[in-house]
């Protein structure tokens, strides 16, 4: 099994996980060209500056929110994307999106305020469901 890390300094692109493409189609239909996802410097900083002290917090789950979200599912106002959910102290959310040029990135990562009502109502309404292999 490969290990990924993040360094949440980083100037160039990183490769931060992989996704099962095949899990991913099978629980949101959607599907992807390749499994490895990509976080630009310009994204980590995006974070840092809209999302304080989440990618410090938590950063370090990025490989393992991809490979093993607790949740996933559809943003229906984002085409091609997915969003990975890992409950921990906080309930943080991993917005992946795939680039028409074919590669997987990460666009945000930030906290689910009121997250128990949020995961909730969006499990209700199937825009997300419990993630299984």
């Amino acid at each position: 099994m490969e290990s990924y890390n993040i360094n949440i300094n980083a100037t160039d692109v990183q490769i931060v996980g992989k996704l099962n493409i095949e899990s991913i189609k099978r629980l949101t239909g959607i599907n992807f060209p390749v499994a490895e996802v990509q976080i630009y410097p310009g994204a980590i900083r995006h974070i840092k500056r809209e999302h304080p002290g989440i990618i410090e917090q938590y950063g370090h789950l990025i490989p393992e929110m991809i490979s093993h979200p607790d949740y996933v599912g559809k943003n229906p106002t984002v085409p091609n994307s997915v969003e990975l959910i890992k409950v921990v102290t906080d309930t943080v959310l991993l917005a992946i999106k795939l680039d028409p040029a074919g590669y997987l990135y990460i666009f945000s990562f930030y906290d689910l305020n009121n997250a128990a009502v949020k995961l909730e109502k969006r499990l209700r309404s199937k825009r997300l469901v419990q993630y299984v292999e």
